[in-house]
């Protein structure tokens, strides 16, 4: 064992702390908006001391857009065998998801493109996101019909949303989000 190499500590702390330090953020971007929010304010809603918080993230933005990667993964909701419902589900899922209190705010500083250099946070939210739509399109595939190409389905159903809730556009709810999918598939 060499002397000089760095300790590692048992029992998942670091998670812990990533999870911690995770769900502090959010109920504060929830509770005040981002422009209240702090890293100190974090750091004392995980109980963890702030220099934690600066080593690990440096920055409110940075915490952030670790927030917008590793949130709302769980929950999608499950395949019920039919595109059109499927596709729905995914996107009125994606909707909810970006309109929960501070989804924004995550959304804004994962794409931001001084928040890290050695990460471009465009890519991978829509990598993350269109791993969200491959599934239905997948499995709408083995069934014998035929979904619209993945590309379709982020033009046509996921920038429209997207942009709605970016901009705060009236009247986008799980009937639009329908309608769009209704718009890409044809009618039934």
């Amino acid at each position: 064992m060499n002397a000089n190499a760095p300790t590692r500590r048992p029992g998942g702390r670091s998670s812990r702390v990533r999870t911690a330090v995770h769900s502090a953020a959010v109920a504060l971007v929830g509770e005040r908006g981002v422009d209240q929010v702090t890293l100190p304010a974090v750091a004392q809603r995980a109980g963890v001391n702030p220099s934690t918080l600066y080593r690990r993230w440096g920055t409110l933005a940075a915490l952030l857009a670790d927030v917008a990667e590793h949130r709302g993964e769980t929950g999608a909701p499950p395949l019920v065998g039919d595109l059109r419902t499927d596709l729905g589900n995914q996107a009125v899922w994606t909707l909810t998801e970006l309109s929960r209190p501070g989804g924004i705010a995550f959304f804004r500083a994962e794409v931001a493109p001084d928040v890290d250099e050695r990460h471009d946070g465009l890519r991978e939210c829509l990598r993350r996101v269109a791993e969200r739509f491959r599934p239905v399109l997948d499995t709408a595939r083995e069934r014998g019909d035929a979904p619209p190409p993945l590309e379709q389905v982020l033009d046509r159903i996921v920038a429209p949303l997207y942009f709605r809730v970016v901009f705060s556009i009236p009247g986008t709810d799980e009937a639009y989000v329908r309608d769009l999918v209704a718009g890409l598939i044809g009618e039934p």
